[in-house]
């Protein structure tokens, strides 16, 4: 089976994980028929910018990926705490996905500078 270089990458295997439990949530928010709210979540979860800039010609530009990448956890981040200042995500859930993204963002910060 092929395989590619971002595969190998911890931080995408991170990011990868929280896009699954983000797209759990997703599914839940449409089947209570809040298509924006999973929309939105599903659109920020989705951001593919460590296998994109996985395959850059130049460490600059894979950082300038990785910097959209740390980005789109914060989008992430924002939209958990705004599901759960509307209820629509419980407290437990919301700690322990916000302490995975601050896991993936400091990751992602330190394998930025290592390049």
């Amino acid at each position: 089976m092929s395989k590619f270089r971002f595969q190998d990458l911890e931080i995408w295997q991170i990011a990868i994980e929280s896009s699954d439990k983000l797209f759990d949530i997703a599914d839940n928010l449409e089947q209570r028929k809040l298509y924006r709210f999973a929309k939105q979540l599903r659109e920020s979860a989705m951001s593919n910018n460590i296998a994109e800039g996985s395959g850059s010609s130049s460490n600059n530009e894979f950082k300038q990926y990785l910097n959209i990448a740390r980005r789109s956890t914060f989008e992430n981040a924002n939209i958990l705490i705004i599901l759960n200042r509307r209820e629509l995500l419980e407290e437990k859930e919301l700690n322990f996905l916000l302490e995975q993204l601050d896991l993936l963002c400091r990751k992602i910060t330190n394998f930025r500078k290592s390049l």
